[in-house]
């Protein structure tokens, strides 16, 4: 019997999975889905990798967990990374990452609209500049899926209705959306359905990933990334609608008018329509943070909030830690 089961198969099970693997415990996952399935958070071909964050505690987050994509690079023999930057598209240089960035020892550059559009393909409007930050672009995130859950034992199709059915020592629930149905004091998350679309350019040249940065708040209500099979992928952040995860759904028709609007006035493209507009899952707190606790034998992980995938080797580290806490208590 393993030491620790992990209910659900997403980037951070997985990355829990392979930490507890590497500290020589014995380990299973279940997951409900099969294997790719859309269902979740974390498929896809490619999410954001940036360390461009208004907060010092993200920014080295993201600076560690570069260090275990790279680690897991070297493991798997194959590439999980393309780095080709990211750009904030600001109209003030304080809403920006810039000083934080620089606190953090992390590179950044200024560029201006002409020098963007040069060496990016992508269009600046009248009023706004960029902030460059080169260690950003994409987690090929099926392949990292893959190389995290090479080794290790997973049951697909096998839903758990609860840690309690389990006879491992330690239950690490990285559960998604339905980490409310398995544990007893119900989280402080809001599940959303989230628009995506996937447009075609008509550039060759390599793309960063980039967002709109609202001159207001600092937030960002666009982003846009590479993705390999179409060229590029964009999205709203926390744009959708409060969602069961049991239930179907799709894109919705106004975010993807918007998104496309916003897509068409940044990047030339083959057709103005999105090629495939689909939907995913958010599982968010209200401030974004990450929810990562023991509770005996039962430790729990949600970090998600629509920015988790990218934190994964570090965030399967410290939940391997609270695992290790309850085998070592029990």
């Amino acid at each position: 019997m393993a030491d620790v089961a992990i209910i659900g198969a997403g980037v951070m099970g997985l990355a829990t999975a392979r930490a507890l693997s590497r500290a020589g415990r014995r380990v299973v996952v279940y997951e409900q889905f099969e294997p790719g399935h859309a269902r979740g958070s974390s498929h896809g071909r490619s999410r954001v990798f940036r360390l461009a964050y208004g907060e010092p505690h993200w920014v080295r987050l993201a600076q560690e967990a570069l260090a275990g994509w790279r680690q897991l690079e070297a493991e798997a023999g194959e590439p999980l990374l393309q780095l080709d930057g990211l750009i904030e598209i600001v109209t003030d240089l304080e809403r920006s990452s810039a000083a934080t960035l620089q606190a953090c020892g992390a590179a950044w550059q200024r560029l201006e609209r002409d020098e963007v559009e040069r060496r990016f393909a992508l269009r600046l409007q009248p009023g706004t500049f960029a902030v460059l930050q080169p260690e950003a672009g994409i987690v090929l995130a099926d392949r990292a899926l893959a190389a995290l859950a090479r080794g290790i034992e997973v049951r697909y199709g096998t839903r758990v209705a609860s840690p309690a059915e389990l006879d491992e020592a330690c239950v690490v629930v990285t559960a998604g959306a339905w980490v409310n149905d398995l544990v007893e004091s119900p989280l402080p998350v809001r599940v959303t359905r989230e628009t995506v679309c996937y447009f075609r350019r008509n550039d060759a040249r390599p793309m960063p990933a980039f967002v709109s940065v609202d001159p207001r708040t600092g937030g960002i209500p666009f982003y846009a990334l590479a993705d390999p099979l179409h060229g590029l992928k964009a999205a709203a952040h926390h744009a959708g609608p409060q969602a069961d995860p049991d239930e179907a759904g799709g894109p919705d028709a106004g975010v993807v008018d918007a998104l496309a609007a916003w897509i068409g006035e940044h990047v030339a493209l083959a057709d103005p329509r999105p090629v495939e507009p689909q939907s995913c899952l958010y599982t968010s707190t209200a401030d974004e943070g990450f929810i990562l606790e023991r509770r005996g034998r039962v430790v729990i992980g949600s970090a998600c909030s629509g920015h988790g995938f990218k934190f994964a080797p570090a965030i399967g580290e410290r939940l391997a830690v609270l695992a290790i806490e309850a085998l070592d208590s029990a």
